[in-house]
């Protein structure tokens, strides 16, 4: 079991192998003196290092607005009086959700270390620039050799061609959109990708259509994206382009005040970075969130390090990126991911 290391444990910096593959990217430090944490903070942070904190019982009320200056802290029993939850993850166990979290991050150190940056600088910046960040990211740790080894352990199999990727009908000024690759649980391939920007196009270039329903047929909303297509572009820059120029999350962004998603089942991945855009989210109660990418040595790249973050918050997003924790519909309906939960009929 990992346990919260002392300070001088996590004033350590950063240290790399001969290979240049982190070997201490996690530094856990007990919350249990706040004051002194606070005192060398600065510190830690310099150290180029992932910090969570962890916290056991009642914490006195000083230790609350460290929680911000965190990557994540996790929090077994009551949060200390005035601490905003959207700074800290609540925990059954926090010995077991920090073994959890060290276990994850030291499977894929630089995708763990990239994120962990990333989520400091997207949480600030306005929502283009936030996606463009995220992108470069995301392109970079394509060429990486966690994400290449993670390819060569799952080669890919062929895709069945889908016609109609998207469905879109007009009725008046409500225009309806439905993801349509139920045999696949609307895994977000390419064509599924163009086809809601096209669709979303519309409804930002025209003001007559006064709301927008996206939906998913079959049994889970969206689970995320197409596996066999993933390290498929001939190049990180070429794919950092073609991301920025087609992302679904800038497109419902564009018109967020418009837009209410209707989540059921799977929403894995993309399936929850470009909902988390729109102003509405009602999902049913059997609908379940994750963002897996981590153990493909990679990080959300749909636009979740923004549009969730401002859901949520970063210490919250880190916790789901990091571990892929599996979130069920109450929890993301407290949480704020989501803003409503669909009648169970």
């Amino acid at each position: 079991m990992v346990r919260a290391a002392r300070l001088d444990d996590a004033l350590a910096p950063l240290v790399l192998d001969a290979h240049g593959r982190p070997e201490n990217a996690l530094a856990l430090v007990d919350l249990s003196d706040p004051g002194a944490f606070g005192q060398v903070l600065h510190a830690i942070r310099d150290s180029g290092r992932i910090l969570v904190g962890v916290g056991r019982g009642p914490l006195p009320a000083s230790a609350a607005p460290l929680f911000a200056s965190l990557d994540c802290a996790l929090l077994e029993g009551l949060a200390p009086h005035g601490a905003d939850p959207r700074t800290y993850v609540p925990v059954a166990d926090a010995d077991e959700a920090a073994d959890r979290l060290s276990q994850s991050v030291r499977r894929a150190p630089l995708a763990a270390l990239t994120l962990a940056g990333l989520l400091r600088v997207t949480e600030r910046l306005p929502v283009s620039e936030g996606l463009a960040a995220e992108s470069a990211a995301y392109s970079t740790l394509l060429a990486g050799p966690e994400f290449a080894a993670w390819r060569t352990g799952r080669p890919r199999r062929p895709i069945p061609p889908t016609d109609d990727p998207v469905l879109v009908h007009r009725d008046g000024g409500l225009l309806r959109i439905e993801l349509n690759r139920p045999q696949r649980h609307n895994a977000f391939s390419a064509a599924l990708r163009d086809g809601l920007v096209e669709a979303l196009e519309i409804a930002r270039l025209d003001e007559s259509v006064t709301a927008v329903h996206l939906s998913g047929r079959g049994p889970s909303f969206c689970s995320g994206g197409d596996l066999d297509e993933f390290g498929t572009a001939a190049d990180p820059a070429t794919a950092h382009v073609l991301r920025l120029r087609q992302s679904a999350g800038a497109a419902v962004d564009r018109c967020r005040e418009r837009v209410h998603v209707r989540l059921h089942g799977a929403c894995v991945g993309a399936g929850i970075e470009v909902p988390a855009f729109a102003t509405r989210i009602t999902a049913h109660p059997d609908t379940f969130f994750q963002l897996p990418e981590l153990a493909m040595g990679l990080i959300p790249g749909a636009g979740g390090t923004v549009g969730i973050t401002r859901r949520i918050g970063r210490p919250r997003t880190a916790w789901l990126a990091l571990t892929g924790h599996r979130l069920d519909a109450m929890t993301a309906r407290g949480w704020g991911l989501v803003d409503d939960l669909a009648d169970h009929s």
